[in-house]
């Protein structure tokens, strides 16, 4: 499995795992060590999590196959993200949904991350979403303490514009190794908006979320999800690879700022396809094609 190399100490599997769905999936603990066993098989050594996914429940869940495989830790990157405020059971005090990265929030967070995940430190921790409200002074601090404390290893951010990744890096010291975006066949906003320009112009590889659209890429029923599937079929067909999920991923893979697609299925044949798109070269035509396809113009 290739890696990418966020800092001197981070590499990342170029294929990440998501956990968000976790809580909807049939797995105990001992298939969650099992699927931590397989993705290693594959090479994909790092993990994504967020404080709030599955109610706030996914981080506890898989922090006991930790527990119970403390020897997995040391082969693995795990990712956490913060500064999104859910209503629920879990977090009685929360009266609305808002957004919170203050530096209260961010440590307290991060420190119930590790103590959910049965880890001491954190490889990577993100601000969730950008805040309204966001003060790049507490964002700072707050890095500041987690990385001196020894508690998280690197800091990113996830959904922030341009301005607003270069707004919290002006305060910081460290640098802000990722931005983890919503980039895929079916979705072309950073190829527009300077997110991918800046990654390549900064060396900071982002991360893809709904790498495949969420599905849509194999159900959805309107022109645009239709075209894309046509497209990626006769590039399957064209290049004799398994699935066109396979081709989607090369999509993405292919792009110079070395785009890391976040997968987060289930399934393991899902997941072993991810990991063979690593082997996937398009051409440049068969890029364009699925491009286009998209309704991405050539002027």
């Amino acid at each position: 499995m290739q890696q990418v190399a966020l800092t001197e100490q981070l590499h990342l599997s170029r294929i990440v795992y998501g956990w968000w769905r976790l809580m909807s999936w049939d797995m105990d603990t001992k298939a969650i060590e099992q699927r931590l066993e397989e993705c290693l098989a594959l090479g994909i050594t790092s993990h994504d999590h967020a404080d709030i996914y599955g109610d706030y429940l996914c981080e506890a869940s898989f922090g006991k196959a930790l527990k119970n495989r403390p020897d997995l830790r040391q082969k693995i990157q795990l990712i956490s993200k913060c500064g999104i405020q859910l209503v629920s059971p879990q977090r009685p005090h929360h009266g609305r949904k808002n957004y919170d990265t203050t530096y209260a929030h961010i440590v307290a967070s991060a420190e119930q991350s590790l103590k959910y995940l049965n880890t001491e430190f954190l490889d990577l921790l993100l601000i969730h979403r950008p805040d309204p409200l966001m003060d790049a002074d507490d964002i700072a601090r707050a890095f500041e303490h987690l990385k001196t404390s020894g508690k998280v290893g690197a800091f990113g951010v996830s959904n922030f514009s341009v301005s607003e990744f270069n707004l919290v890096q002006s305060r910081l010291s460290l640098p802000l190794v990722t931005n983890q975006i919503e980039v895929s066949v079916l979705h072309h906003a950073s190829f527009h908006d300077g997110s991918l320009d800046q990654a390549q112009q900064l060396k900071r590889a982002p991360m893809a979320w709904s790498a495949l659209a969420g599905g849509r890429l194999f159900s959805g029923n309107d022109a645009q999800a239709r075209q894309v599937r046509q497209a990626l079929e006769q590039t399957a067909t064209d290049i004799g690879a398994a699935s066109i999920d396979q081709i989607a991923l090369a999509w993405l893979l292919k792009h110079p700022a070395h785009i890391m697609p976040i997968v987060g299925s289930q399934s393991l044949a899902r997941i072993k396809a991810a990991s063979d798109s690593l082997n996937v070269t398009l051409s440049r035509d068969q890029w364009y094609n699925i491009w286009e396809a998209a309704g991405g113009e050539l002027p």
